[in-house]
């Protein structure tokens, strides 16, 4: 997986506490496992994931981390994202909470699903 990452990624991630640099590490890990034509690039000053189109991003904000993921998936998991606010294409899990790596793995692979195909 090494040749796939981005060194502007890298020093994204590491500019940030070890607790958080953790939950981005394994974020970025969880993404690129999923499909290994995934490019990790990036974009819009965030880590950036890109299959056919983009499909997800994920940024430290100062009370929470900001997961991308466009709208679509933002419906779909709607029910199981109730405790956490959310928009129209973003998620916010805050840092006094358990980081839902079960859930925001799904939601990465209904993208990955959507967009293998296009």
């Amino acid at each position: 997986m090494s040749k796939r990452l981005n060194k502007y990624v890298d020093e994204y991630i590491n500019e940030y506490s070890d607790e958080i640099k953790s939950v981005l590490q394994k974020l970025r890990e969880l993404v690129l496992s999923l499909d290994q034509n995934i490019t990790e690039t990036f974009k819009y000053n965030m880590p950036s994931y890109y299959l056919t189109k983009n499909i997800f991003h994920f940024a430290v904000n100062k009370n929470h981390i900001g997961i991308y993921p466009t709208p679509e998936p933002i419906i779909v998991f709607e029910d199981e994202l109730k405790k956490y606010k959310t928009s129209k294409g973003a998620i916010q899990i805050p840092y006094n909470s358990d980081f839902p790596f079960e859930l925001i793995l799904r939601i990465a692979q209904f993208q990955v699903n959507k967009y293998k195909s296009v």
